[in-house]
């Protein structure tokens, strides 16, 4: 086979996205045993496994990681010809992959839905949580924006810059620090709450006891800020997390917020981070257009 036409390149980046044939099928409305054909032959074109199974998974070869990235900027590029300069969202019909925090897709992202529905009711959204280790890798994940904190942003990654904010002390709204101004030496005579996803929220806390001879105890790790404020309501636990997070979680939970007794607080810096493949999609770019919108709105940020 010494050419790809556009059907084969589709079904490989939705092959390589996936990293499932199954789900490939379904997603391109295809039987598996066609897309098990098509596999076929563009391996055999490319002389390269591209998808090796394990287990019930597969997983990408070099050579696929090589190629995501640069089939998904052809077809982008394809995408465009059809559409011309403009672009109706009503009549998109598209999914997106959407990276960030539960706190997000619990507590801002309904609105972001909501806003679907009406203006762009055929736009599909698949939700991952973040990890911090996918910004350098974007372009080559199956995922089209991210949510994140981030000072630096690597090579080819373009973003929106949602707003600023800084860390704050979340507590029980009847816990025995709630009605007084903090120090380090009541804080640490109670337990803390850490959040072990994400990304970094409060490792800075632990420098700066750390450079006074201290440390404090960490009683309970969740990976999700529901769990973490239902764990601290009633509690005599502590969470250090970013200021916008702590003010929604008042409006849910009976909770206090108190700033913390340090010199210098770090500033938390938000950005809506998307790969260079995506740039020009004119898709993509209402549909980040639309999500900042709803962030900066919702996330109650410093300006």
């Amino acid at each position: 086979m010494n050419r790809l036409n556009l059907n084969l390149l589709r079904a490989l980046a939705v092959m390589l996205e996936e990293r499932h044939v199954t789900r490939a099928a379904e997603r391109l409305h295809l039987t598996q045993s066609a897309l098990s054909r098509q596999l076929s032959q563009l391996r055999e074109h490319f002389s390269d496994p591209l998808l090796i199974r394990e287990g019930n998974e597969y997983l990408l070869s070099a050579r696929a990681k090589q190629l995501l990235p640069k089939i998904q900027a052809i077809l982008t590029e394809v995408d465009e010809l059809s559409e011309g300069d403009s672009f109706d969202p009503l009549q998109c019909r598209r999914r997106f992959s959407f990276a960030c925090t539960d706190h997000v897709a619990q507590f801002i992202f309904p609105e972001i839905l909501g806003r679907l529905r009406d203006e762009a009711p055929g736009i599909d959204i698949t939700f991952e949580m973040w990890r911090p280790e996918w910004l350098g890798r974007l372009g080559q994940l199956p995922l089209d924006i991210a949510s994140t904190t981030t000072a630096n942003l690597p090579e080819n990654v373009r973003s929106i810059h949602i707003g600023q904010d800084s860390p704050v002390c979340l507590m029980a709204e009847n816990h025995p620090l709630a009605a007084c101004e903090l120090s380090i030496e009541k804080m640490l005579e109670y337990p803390f709450l850490r959040l072990n996803s994400g990304g970094d929220k409060d490792s800075f806390f632990d420098k700066a006891l750390e450079s006074m001879g201290l440390q404090r105890r960490i009683q309970y790790e969740v990976p999700f800020f529901s769990a973490a404020f239902q764990a601290l309501e009633g509690s005599s636990l502590l969470m250090i997390l970013p200021h916008h997070i702590a003010m929604n979680a008042l409006e849910h939970f009976p909770l206090a917020v108190a700033q913390l007794p340090l010199a210098e607080v770090p500033k938390n810096q938000y950005h809506m981070c998307w790969h260079e493949v995506h740039d020009q999609d004119p898709a993509h770019s209402w549909l980040r257009q639309l999500i900042a919108e709803v962030l900066r709105k919702e996330m109650y940020l410093e300006s």
